[in-house]
């Protein structure tokens, strides 16, 4: 077979300006951040979601309900994978089963059951500490350098959290008086952050979109025992259609969608920069609190969001300066 090039003058090819290739190259990562910016988009939709059917399921239900039935959508999706899943659940079970607990079940179920005290603008914008709180616990579990920016961007968001958590009042964080809505909100972040850092620790060795089926499936699993609790002690769900309209949308476009999606935009821009994108979140979340909640920002939601702001810019825009040796 003749090479495409054969017989022609290599001098009288087009060559590209950096430029060029440069826009080619934006071009082409655009379909991919549309997909990372939709995902967060969605993500940002559980918020509003769950706190909008608070009134009719109990928080653990809730996580129960969403983890198994977007389980249950991915799993014929990573039908191709399904014997590595499970060679890896018999080598590794315990493992798997922890770490889907602590960043799908007790993260999820920490958000939902905060949503039942403070409003959804409040919680998306606690959670947008979660990759200063990774950065911070991968110091002490992955033994990751920490450097003095990172140090002080973990410092400022951790003042932004308490100007949220006590609302602006010093006096209320003198009395240690604080909302335990936003506490619970705290606590999921944390969760989350601890979730990363264990995941990047663990090295499961298989594709994202399947590993993340066996970690919802985990997690469905831990939250069963909180789900039957719940049911014990009468809190039942009262699902009415709004109610049956947001389980729908947490599971499905909110759930499965979102991970899948996820796991496209990171297979494009890699992990780091399509977790960057979740600070998009935050903002998703006030817009739509705005709109379906009539939700507004207070003061202090303004306050710290400006020191989270301010700390996660000093954690991941300024890069030390590498010192170059004398010749």
């Amino acid at each position: 077979m003749k090479s495409v090039l054969e017989g022609t003058d290599i001098h009288t090819l087009p060559i590209a300006h950096p430029g060029e290739l440069r826009a080619t190259a934006d071009a082409s990562l655009a379909p991919a951040y549309a997909t990372a910016v939709f995902c967060w988009f969605l993500s940002a939709g559980v918020y509003i979601a769950a706190k909008w059917v608070a009134p009719e399921m109990p928080p653990w239900a809730l996580c129960f309900w969403r983890l198994a039935l977007a389980c249950a959508i991915l799993l014929p999706i990573v039908h191709r994978h399904h014997g590595v899943m499970i060679a890896l659940v018999r080598s590794r079970a315990l493992e798997v089963l922890v770490i889907g607990a602590i960043g799908l079940t007790l993260c999820q179920g920490m958000i939902y059951t905060g949503l039942n005290y403070t409003d959804a603008t409040t919680a998306g914008i606690i959670m947008a500490l979660s990759p200063i709180m990774t950065m911070v616990l991968a110091r002490f579990v992955l033994g990751e350098p920490l450097g003095l920016w990172k140090a002080l961007g973990a410092l400022l968001a951790l003042c932004g959290m308490v100007v949220i958590v006590a609302r602006g009042d010093l006096a209320a964080l003198l009395r240690l008086e604080f909302n335990p809505g936003e506490l619970w909100i705290v606590g999921s972040a944390l969760c989350w952050g601890l979730y990363t850092v264990l995941l990047r620790r663990s090295k499961f060795g298989i594709e994202l979109l399947p590993m993340v089926v066996l970690l919802l499936g985990a997690g469905a699993l831990a939250a069963l025992p909180f789900y039957l609790w719940e049911l014990v002690h009468g809190e039942r769900s009262a699902l009415h259609m709004n109610g049956l309209l947001a389980l729908a949308y947490v599971a499905a476009p909110g759930g499965a969608l979102m991970y899948y999606l996820y796991n496209k935009s990171v297979e494009t821009l890699g992990a780091g920069r399509a977790s960057m994108l979740l600070y998009l979140q935050t903002v998703f979340v006030a817009i739509l609190a705005y709109f379906f909640l009539g939700e507004s920002l207070h003061d202090y939601d303004v306050a710290g969001a400006a020191f989270i702001v301010a700390g996660l810019v000093l954690a991941t825009a300024i890069k030390p300066r590498v010192r170059t040796k004398a010749a």
